[in-house]
């Protein structure tokens, strides 16, 4: 698929992995709706870029929609991106004292990281739908989630974070198969330890924990990484379906 000319929608575009997929698809001559929370940071990276900032709750159906749509003023929508965050809760499904996880913070946990997402998908998928397949091949766009290792092998005390992270990798398949008919390929990255700028000088203490337990190459991943492997998803036509680990080998301890 062609980058250039189509438009594309970041939810979460103003983190660390989400402005690094903004920057790498403006670069490729998409046109790039940043869909987030962060007001400042959002219309600063759209100034920059000369691309559009719409501040987005990826738990609403109506913001989320008017992302899309104002992405469609731009050009034919064929790329999703979903890396937004929210808040996460922690915590065993027994503590110490033997009283079991809240069923508040699992319920919030999921909301964040499997709800939002889903509302994510379902219109993203509703509006490439409305776009025009490319030449005969039917192919309309493409969906990329954000997923996590976690999601695969959870550590002590990410019950709530896990179970909505393997939710979304459980969904990739399905999703794809869904929307074959439509031409539109969904598929999925799961990174492992990525040094993101939002841990600030915590980034450090991070690298020095983690960095060493990759088992090649002995670092975090960077931000950029992540946006290159949105990007070469989106180019290419026969991928689908599929979750992709972004994490050099790694895989999480029970703690």
């Amino acid at each position: 698929m062609e980058i250039s000319g189509s438009s594309a929608v970041v939810v979460g575009g103003t983190g660390g992995m989400g402005e690094a997929t903004v920057r790498r698809l403006s670069a490729a001559g998409a046109h790039v709706v940043v869909a987030d929370v962060n007001d400042e940071k959002g219309k600063a990276l759209a100034e920059e870029l000369g691309i559009r900032y719409l501040h987005t709750d990826a738990s609403s159906e109506d913001d989320v929609a008017a992302a899309f749509a104002e992405a469609a003023t731009l050009g034919p929508v064929r790329i999703s991106v979903d890396v937004h965050g929210g808040p996460a809760a922690g915590g065993r499904l027994l503590n110490k004292e033997g009283q079991p996880h809240k069923l508040e913070d699992f319920r919030l946990t999921l909301e964040s990281y499997l709800i939002s997402p889903f509302n994510v998908t379902r219109l993203a998928a509703a509006a490439i739908n409305k776009t025009e397949p490319i030449g005969d091949t039917g192919a309309r766009g493409v969906i990329i989630q954000t997923a996590s290792i976690a999601g695969f092998e959870g550590q002590i005390g990410q019950i709530a974070y896990g179970s909505a992270k393997g939710g979304i990798i459980s969904m990739t398949l399905i999703a794809a198969r869904d929307l074959s008919p439509a031409g539109i390929r969904v598929n999925t990255i799961a990174p492992g330890m990525i040094n993101t700028p939002a841990y600030g000088q915590a980034g450090d203490q991070l690298e020095a924990h983690w960095g060493p337990q990759i088992p090649h190459p002995k670092r975090m991943g960077k931000p950029d990484e992540y946006a290159r492997l949105a990007v070469s998803i989106a180019e290419n036509d026969y991928l689908n379906g599929e979750v992709i680990r972004l994490d050099g080998a790694f895989r999480f301890p029970p703690r």
